[in-house]
């Protein structure tokens, strides 16, 4: 029996610009793929202004036990029930709806090469985070699976070696130009017109443009199994130890512990093509139990119920 795969050429055909178009939500009609140099020259420019900037929280007065900070808007709001194995749903409505439900995501802005150092490799992957800090542990998954293996994966199994960059704002064009479906060995830093640097534990390239890299060794990988179509492998999921760190030097504190988001300026995934900036912040401190009981939300403590 012959499966079809969900990978690249799949992505690509669902993942459209603009808005959700429906009854309910503005935005234009997702269902067609328009000229998007035309759509954008309809959207306002980039703004260089947009700094990065702390804010109070929404409801800088809540207090235990007042719920959303919304006046009960969310409750008078209904929800539609999803199944996603539903007889006849297709499983590229889970994936439109997942890319645009998990958001913001992280971007893994992965360098690879082959074993004989004949062929480089250089993609962004959003199904991507950091999942343990001692060691430092990350998680890339790439749709498709060994069956259907993209570059990245191939040189990942083969070597055994990675750099993870995160892309900020100033080549954010640069990086999407990577995700460009290339022939197996054309060089996406040629097309992209990036910079490969030097890494000290890995042999592949860092980007040099990138405030942050990490040097990266794979520590296992898992093959997924599609239960639309079983026998169908459906994704790969990478876990990569980071084995060293480069920061730009204006980006990081003193004692090397934490970076500027204001330097950073980091880029995140949204749902179909969308990518998002990341210029405002909130803060909210971490709270402390026995210090709670001091307060009046020791007169709402119970023992947890069914349900909660």
């Amino acid at each position: 029996m012959t499966f079809s795969k969900f990978g690249d050429v799949e992505q690509r055909t669902h993942d459209l610009p603009s808005l959700p178009g429906n009854s309910k939500a503005p935005g234009p009609d997702r269902s067609t793929h328009p000229d998007f140099k035309s759509l954008e020259e309809t959207r306002p420019d980039w703004s260089e202004n947009s700094k990065f900037t702390l804010t109070k929280t929404k409801n800088p007065a809540w207090k235990y036990g007042d719920g959303a900070s919304d006046g009960g808007e969310s409750l008078r709001r209904n929800h539609v029930e999803i199944d996603p194995y539903e007889e006849g749903r297709p499983a590229t409505f889970n994936y439109k709806l997942l890319i645009s439900g998990i958001v913001p995501r992280p971007i893994a802005f992965v360098s690879t090469r082959s074993e004989d150092g004949s062929s480089t490799n250089l993609a962004p992957f959003s199904y991507t985070n950091i999942i343990c800090h001692d060691p430092p542990l990350f998680t890339i998954s790439i749709s498709g699976g060994y069956a259907n293996a993209k570059d990245t994966l191939r040189n990942l199994v083969a070597t055994r070696e990675c750099t993870i960059n995160i892309i900020s704002e100033h080549f954010l064009e640069a990086a999407n130009s990577t995700a460009i479906n290339s022939p197996y060995g054309v060089s996406e830093w040629a097309l992209s017109g990036l910079t490969p640097a030097p890494c000290k534990s890995v042999s592949c390239s860092r980007v040099q443009e990138a405030v942050f890299s990490i040097e990266g060794q794979l520590v296992e990988t898992h093959d997924f199994e599609s239960k639309k179509e079983p026998g169908r492998r459906s994704g790969a999921l990478a876990i990569v130890e980071g084995v060293r760190f480069w920061v730009r030097e204006d980006a990081v504190n003193e004692e090397r512990s934490q970076i500027d988001p204001r330097i950073l300026r980091p880029m995140s995934r949204l749902g179909g093509i969308m990518y998002g900036r990341t210029v405002e912040a909130t803060e909210l401190p971490r709270l402390d139990f026995g210090e709670a009981m001091q307060t009046e939300a020791k007169a709402l403590r119970r023992e947890k119920a069914e349900g909660q």
